[in-house]
């Protein structure tokens, strides 16, 4: 086993969540420890509530009486700032399986899962790794990189582009509309961020439309194909429904195993034991990246609202209210994981129990993608590179609360 890197001591200073302490982003999981053990479960000013212990967060994600819909909550402290800037616009992203109950949830998965099966997703690994082989030798041939520009982003945005059917071009300008438009994922945000979002928005969506019209004149076998194809006893996806799921796709298809394969590859750079130990043993690949998943989760929180008042480890929730489920805190929980949960060990047992991935009937769809994806990427990088080190002692984390990931992390290559 290896330790965690000890990154800068946070002392809370109260007993609520607090991003704005110096240094949250650099090491979250120390406010998260302290939380746990103080206040576990807790409301914050701003009126959501915060779960952080595995046993509850676990409750929270596979209660089926909980909602994700936006319109059951009796406060959004963003909602008038939302609605003004949309203007005309029409609210978008909510009929996206993410944002919708049962039982259109259920409907809208099971039409998007006849095109989107784990086993159709794990024929894709010897195409994985063509393309991970392509960009190391690009790699190999510059002599230096940045793991995120040169790996982490390329490859699954590759993936989902061939995966739907789209024009794998325009790579920077997609990129980038994409991650201004996942910052308004996150609880706090400027109007800047959010004008930003919404351009980025447009933009993204007119990408969207002439694909899915060019796409019902030329179907293929492609995921977008199956899509617009997709019926199940007569039923059939809506336009806007159609869209709302591409988009959601596109995004998350790639965004959040950015943030794996950066996490993961920083964690094993820190615990370079680790990292000799998987290197020597590809029979490691599995729970290898089930334990980074677990160690420094892409996704921190996830979020529910009670639609009747109810009760979680003694606090009364009241109907309406949002609950934050802190991915990473359940993942680092001792009570769950042991003594050593805050240590970085790939052959830890039932490693696979974290819930990066969430939990419940919104488990995600593409967990078996990013699994995929992980397990080739890094896999093949620590190989290919056998002396491969940090190029810098300070990582540049992106300041989200949501989506925990690196903008960048320069490498040193020896061939």
């Amino acid at each position: 086993m290896s330790e965690a890197p000890a990154g800068p001591s946070i002392d809370s200073g109260s007993t609520v969540l607090n991003p704005f302490v110096p240094g949250f982003f650099d090491n979250p999981y120390a406010q998260y420890r302290a939380l746990r053990e103080e206040n576990g479960v807790h409301q914050s000013p701003f009126g959501p509530w915060t779960v952080l212990g595995y046993d509850d967060v676990l409750r929270v994600l596979r209660d089926p009486d909980l909602s994700v819909e936006d319109s059951n909550a009796s406060l959004d402290l963003r909602n008038p700032m939302f609605e003004e800037l949309l203007g005309d616009r029409p609210q978008r992203g909510q009929r996206g399986i993410l944002n919708i109950d049962p039982p259109d949830h259920t409907r809208l998965r099971r039409l998007v899962s006849k095109a989107f099966t784990p086993n159709m997703v794990r024929s894709l690994r010897p195409r994985v790794q063509e393309l991970v082989d392509a960009l190391l030798a690009e790699m190999a041939d510059a002599g230096e990189a940045d793991l995120i520009r040169d790996l982490a982003f390329p490859l699954p945005f590759a993936v989902i582009s061939q995966l739907l059917g789209m024009p794998d071009s325009d790579r920077a300008q997609l990129r980038d509309w994409s991650h201004t438009m996942t910052a308004t994922l996150d609880p706090i945000v400027t109007v800047d961020q959010v004008r930003a979002a919404i351009e980025a928005s447009d933009h993204m969506l007119e990408h969207i439309l002439a694909a899915i019209a060019w796409k019902r004149d030329n179907p293929g076998d492609d995921l977008l194909s199956a899509l617009i194809a997709a019926e199940d006893e007569g039923d059939a996806l809506s336009e806007e429904e159609l869209l709302d799921q591409i988009v959601l796709l596109y995004i998350a298809g790639h965004e959040t195993t950015v943030n794996l394969i950066g996490n993961g590859t920083y964690a094993l750079l820190r615990n370079r034991a680790q990292l000799e130990r998987w290197r020597a043993d590809p029979g490691l690949d599995t729970n290898a990246v089930e334990e980074l998943l677990r160690f420094d989760s892409p996704v921190q929180f996830s979020r529910r609202i009670a639609v009747a008042d109810m009760e979680i480890a003694g606090h009364a929730i009241a109907k309406g209210s949002f609950l934050m489920t802190c991915l990473g805190s359940a993942n680092r929980d001792e009570a769950h994981w042991g003594a050593d949960a805050a240590e970085l060990d790939l052959t830890r047992a039932g490693a696979a129990q974290h819930v990066s991935f969430g939990s419940g009937v919104h488990h995600c769809l593409g967990a078996t993608l990013a699994r995929v994806e992980g397990q080739v990427a890094i896999g093949s990088l620590i190989r290919r590179f056998p002396d491969l080190e940090l190029a810098t002692d300070k990582a540049d984390w992106n300041g989200r609360i949501i989506l925990r990931g690196l903008d960048s992390l320069p490498l040193k290559l020896v061939a």
